[in-house]
């Protein structure tokens, strides 16, 4: 039963990131199509940033404590980017510049939503597999 809870968890906090990077696209999309103004848009992504990295911070937290090594290695580089990416301070959008960089932030948050669709895949069987074992 605990290892299906923490599937559940899993499923759960991999749907709250999952949204969070897809409002951040919409945000982008939006300001590429001028349906906001580049203020607007930084202020509302730059307020969704960190709690997307404590939310994968928890993710792979949990799949740390709950034994499942495998989804733990699946997770860190994605972790690892975001730590990357927080150290160098660069992980706001600068309202100066954000016209210049929509092209690369929006292909950075696409890449994210496709491995954390991946990931929700994986967790989904994972999550199958743990109701069809008991």
């Amino acid at each position: 039963m605990g290892d299906l809870l923490s599937w559940l968890l899993s499923f759960f906090l991999l749907v709250a990131v999952l949204a969070i990077v897809l409002y951040q696209v919409m945000c982008l999309a939006d300001l590429e199509n001028d349906y906001v103004n580049p203020y607007d848009s930084a202020s509302e992504i730059n307020i969704l940033v960190v709690p997307e990295f404590v939310l994968q911070g928890a993710l792979c937290f949990l799949h740390l404590v709950m034994g499942h090594w495998l989804m733990c290695l699946v997770c860190l580089p994605y972790l690892y980017y975001d730590a990357k990416v927080y150290t160098d301070h660069r992980h706001l959008l600068d309202v100066t510049e954000i016209f210049n960089q929509l092209p690369w932030e929006k292909k950075i948050r696409l890449f994210k939503l496709g491995y954390l669709g991946i990931l929700l895949a994986i967790s989904i069987i994972c999550m199958i597999w743990s109701i069809v074992a008991e």
